[in-house]
């Protein structure tokens, strides 16, 4: 298929950039994916393999490799990019929060977005890179570009988790599950669990208040949980399928409803920040924040994830 014309680059050759880029491929929607990384040789040496399952799983997406160095060259393969992934920068190691990174990675997230800007102005950028708020945040800044073009992944994933948990729990289908987390990727993540059903029937009726809340827990602390049975390196089969899917949209302008972080000016009665909501994806990021009605209580979660993400993210604007 491919041929649409599309080129998609995805930073950072890790086990998250590698495994998205991948995805990205197989999808068969794009003319070329980029994947690029600063340790010399890799990612031309994954693009190589990636290329060479393509006669095997029948796509015919074209993934380029290219090492990028600090000043900026390589770049320039990733030219007119109309969507780009920022996976750089350090994973967890196990003890660790999303916030320890955040120096770290502010400086490398700022490089990345300052190339972006430069060699594919008009893209829609994707950020994966932890603390995921904040980095969205700071890559808009960086960038210079309309809000609305650049947005984080995290929702989707914070989502998955708690429906995966909450099928295993009530022994169901995954896709017999609905369910929604708003807020932020982390501490002040907030589960709405008047979006969340089980085969059609309110949660509440499937499993007792002591069980959710439990699973709400687990899912709040889902990607240390995997960073701890790791021990290196941090959680990218779930979290790159997320990632994929948000690229995917914006490719085919498809105005798929999906939680995700992004600018919020007014919708629930905040503004001014990055945060995670509803909202619907097409070609030109963003589309619009979709409203629903929350309880007092999921609405005042907000309100704090808000406020939280919003001091971090005043005091990213300097790193």
């Amino acid at each position: 298929m491919a041929g649409t014309g599309k080129k998609v680059t995805v930073v950072g050759a890790g086990f998250y950039g590698s495994t998205t880029a991948q995805r990205l491929a197989e999808y068969d929607v794009f003319d070329t994916v980029v994947l690029t990384d600063i340790i010399e040789g890799k990612p031309e040496g994954l693009a190589l393999d990636l290329n060479q399952s393509r006669p095997i799983e029948g796509f015919e997406t074209k993934v380029v490799g290219v090492t990028t160095g600090t000043d900026g060259s390589g770049y320039e393969a990733t030219a007119g990019s109309d969507i780009v992934v920022i996976t750089a920068g350090l994973p967890r190691k196990p003890g660790m929060s999303r916030m320890d990174l955040i120096e770290t990675n502010a400086k490398i997230v700022r490089s990345v977005a300052e190339q972006v800007a430069k060699h594919s102005p008009d893209a829609v950028v994707i950020v994966v890179s932890n603390p995921l708020d904040e980095m969205t945040a700071l890559t808009a800044m960086a960038t210079g570009f309309d809000k609305k073009k650049v947005i984080g992944q995290a929702g989707m994933l914070d989502t998955a988790r708690f429906t995966n948990n909450v099928a295993e729990a009530a022994n169901v289908p995954v896709s017999s599950v609905t369910t929604l987390t708003l807020g932020s990727h982390g501490d002040t993540m907030v589960p709405v669990p008047s979006a969340c059903s089980v085969e059609g029937k309110p949660l509440s009726d499937v499993l007792d208040q002591a069980k959710i809340d439990e699973l709400v827990d687990r899912t709040r602390n889902g990607g240390a949980e995997v960073v701890a049975l790791l021990k290196t390196g941090s959680a990218y089969y779930a979290p790159s399928a997320a990632a994929a899917r948000m690229a995917k949209a914006v490719a085919q302008d498809s105005g798929a409803v999906m939680p995700v972080c992004t600018w919020v000016d007014g919708e629930y009665g905040i503004a001014g920040v990055y945060l995670g909501v509803e909202a619907e994806i097409g070609a030109g990021g963003v589309r619009r924040v979709v409203e629903r009605d929350l309880s007092d209580s999921e609405l005042t979660g907000l309100k704090a994830a808000a406020a939280a993400v919003r001091a971090k993210q005043a005091d990213v604007a300097d790193l």
